[in-house]
């Protein structure tokens, strides 16, 4: 049974050392709404709730809502912020675009720049930030894709395409399918029209990933292969083709493993990892946050998980020993990395192994750790087993295992 908000908060309060009161205070919200939450006299809680819950107990929003975050479906109408982004996606039919309020300041480099500080609060779970700016954003290319003359509107699609998929991919972790395949379907129309080559493998390896989280392993699979096949054959051999590429072959073999072909999936992720050793050799792209996440790092993490979610720690452990990890790897593949070899560790039974790995993630991402479901188990069994090595009980109390 999953947990209740409620608990949750209650949880995180203690762990924070507030009272119901000083909550209230820290998050900008009545004594009322905490308390009806915490004694499950409410059930849910609107995502500007949430916003400020998370806030005040300095935690991400994933530390309420769970991994990936979303949002109950309670029928309660969506919030303001949910609307903005569903009229930026979706704007009224026969209604033109809006124009800018500031169309001497809308520059193609400007809005690319606004997309890419954008795609860096999605790296860094800054979803409710992100939620505010992005209709924006998507506002302002839509209107660059129709003024100007033909390459003028090519480079505007191009910026649409790509915050449409920005706009795909938090839909996503909001758990708000329906408009993330709107808003992927939009992208794809915009990246076909678009000056960017790459554009419309980029948003299928997104609307991969969509399928992923439908059960549709083996849509996923084949749109993935596919696009990466196009890429490969029509393409000429730049770091941005070899990123795209890299990443649609990873999504494939994520796909594959799912789907319970391991074999597969380590064939596809070592064919991958060698094409990294191309990338030292191309010049890097003119700007990274906006193409594929692929280096040797990514894809050497990604095969760590899949061998550790397919119960062999060894290999994982081996894959993960003196890993070096990129400047480019996102914050959110390095914390899962850490908590892949704790619980590698924790497999073979090597409980200083798993703490010392655990400890590093305390080190780096407490927030994360502390709503992480899978961090909490680890603990808790290491917790529960005959031995205690140093560093567990901090853990342990942290996470409010220790009784």
């Amino acid at each position: 049974m999953a947990e209740h908000l409620g608990d949750r908060i209650a949880h995180l309060r203690r762990m924070a050392r507030l009272t119901q009161e000083a909550l209230a205070e820290r998050s900008d919200l009545s004594v009322d709404t905490i308390k009806k939450l915490e004694q499950k006299r409410k059930h849910s809680a609107r995502l500007p709730t949430l916003h400020a819950l998370a806030k005040g107990l300095g935690v991400e929003l994933t530390a309420l809502l769970g991994d990936p975050p979303g949002v109950p479906s309670t029928g309660e109408v969506d919030p303001p912020e949910l609307v903005s982004l569903r009229r930026a996606v979706m704007p009224p039919l026969f209604a033109p675009p809006a124009e800018p309020s500031d169309t001497e300041r809308l520059t193609a480099r400007l809005l690319r720049r606004e997309i890419a500080d954008a795609w860096t609060l999605y790296h860094a779970a800054e979803f409710g930030r992100l939620m505010t700016v992005l209709p924006g954003i998507i506002s302002d290319a839509r209107f660059t894709a129709s003024v100007g003359n033909a390459g003028d509107r090519a480079t505007g699609q191009a910026a649409l395409g790509k915050s449409l998929q920005l706009a795909g991919h938090l839909a996503i972790r909001l758990g708000k399918i329906d408009l993330a395949l709107s808003a992927l379907e939009r992208a794809m129309t915009a990246a076909d029209q678009s000056s960017d080559p790459l554009l419309t493998s980029m948003v299928s390896n997104s609307v991969a990933w969509n399928y992923q989280r439908q059960n549709r392993l083996d849509d996923a699979t084949n749109l993935a292969v596919y696009a990466a096949d196009k890429v490969d054959r029509e393409q000429a051999d730049t770091a941005e083709k070899v990123r795209v590429w890299g990443g649609l072959v990873m999504s494939a073999a994520t796909s594959a493993a799912r789907s319970g072909d391991y074999d597969t999936a380590n064939d596809m992720m070592t064919t991958a990892e060698d094409a990294t050793k191309r990338l030292a050799k191309l010049p890097p792209p003119s700007d990274s946050k906006l193409v594929s996440v692929f280096s040797r790092s990514s894809v050497r993490i990604e095969r760590v998980r899949l061998a550790v979610q397919h119960a062999r720690p060894e290999e994982a452990l081996r894959l993960a020993k003196g890993m070096r990890l990129s400047a480019d790897t996102p914050p959110s593949w390095r914390t899962w990395l850490l908590l892949d070899v704790a619980r590698a560790h924790a497999d073979l039974g090597d409980a200083e192994g798993a703490v010392r790995a655990l400890t590093r993630l305390y080190e780096v991402a407490p927030g994360w750790m502390a709503h992480h479901t899978l961090a909490v188990a680890i603990v808790s069994d290491l917790w529960a087993g005959p031995a205690r090595p140093p560093g567990l009980r901090k853990l342990a109390e942290f996470l409010g295992v220790a009784a």
